[in-house]
């Protein structure tokens, strides 16, 4: 018995639940889970279903071709480990949260690397027995740089996610694009809302009320990309930027690492610079 995680996004038309489970009913299969969006207002058609039973991924992919709108978007996916790097800079908040659920076995993925373009935290990942790259950035341009890191990256096959665990530097369009929609980054504020430097310092200027952190696929327009996952914590007057800082530490390894629960799980669907999310 095989299980597939089937995703689906098409133009919305009648009848397409009944066609996808006039499928999964020819080849006998079980679903154990189903959900279903129909943004109205795009006139767009997200399913994701998971079924098990015998047939094989390239059968079920052809028949449900055949029944489904002409451009519909099709995946059969057989679930398994995922393959990830995760890219730090100094801050070990993040990457440390990642490392203890992948050492809980929490996280349906493998870890190939950890790329840094500082050595600060080589120690903690190597405790992990994880291999951890420095690549060194100082007396390099942005793009010198990033040569560097893509030429690294090349040597991995498959990866699935590059997860910026507070990486801090930009990423040039030719990166993104190298890696369209497998990027994820983490975002120290509640985006829209105060996007560059120090946000808290920012949010304690303006006296906000609440705090958050936010997880985006990355893009080509600064913390703009589709958002994956937010959280926020309320705070009060007593509260200075740097006690909002802790707090917000916190939320964020939270939200990453729920976003990339969310990824490793094939629950996203990226459409119009947002995403739809089961």
């Amino acid at each position: 018995m095989k299980q597939y995680r089937v995703l689906i996004d098409a133009h919305d038309e009648k009848g397409l639940v009944y066609k996808v489970s006039s499928i999964f009913y020819k080849f006998n299969l079980n679903i154990l889970s189903n959900h279903e969006f129909v943004d109205k207002v795009n006139n767009k058609f997200f399913m994701r279903s998971v079924v098990v039973g015998d047939v094989s991924e390239i059968e079920l992919y052809e028949a449900l071709t055949e029944v489904l709108p002409k451009k519909a978007n099709i995946n059969v996916i057989t679930p398994k480990k995922k393959n990830i790097i995760l890219m730090a800079t100094k801050e070990s908040h993040a990457l440390g949260d990642i490392l203890m659920r992948y050492e809980a076995d929490e996280l349906d993925a493998n870890i190939l690397a950890v790329i840094s373009n500082y050595d600060d935290l080589r120690d903690l990942v190597e405790r992990f027995g994880i291999t951890y790259h420095h690549v060194f950035h100082e007396g390099l341009d942005r793009a010198e740089h990033e040569n560097k890191v893509l030429e690294l990256l090349a040597q991995f096959e498959d990866i699935d996610y590059v997860v910026l665990a507070k990486y801090m530097r930009i990423l040039t369009p030719r990166f993104v694009e190298e890696y369209n929609n497998k990027i994820i980054n983490i975002h120290h504020s509640f985006l829209p809302a105060f996007i560059g430097a120090n946000p808290y310092k920012q949010a304690y200027d303006r006296g906000v009320k609440i705090i958050g952190a936010t997880a985006h696929f990355v893009n080509n327009n600064l913390d703009e990309g589709p958002i994956i996952a937010q959280d926020i914590r309320h705070i009060d007057h007593a509260f200075d930027w740097k006690d909002m800082q802790r707090l917000g530490k916190d939320v964020e390894k939270i939200v990453l690492s729920r976003a990339l629960k969310l990824a490793l799980e094939d629950r996203i669907f990226v459409y119009a610079n947002k995403t739809v999310i089961f």
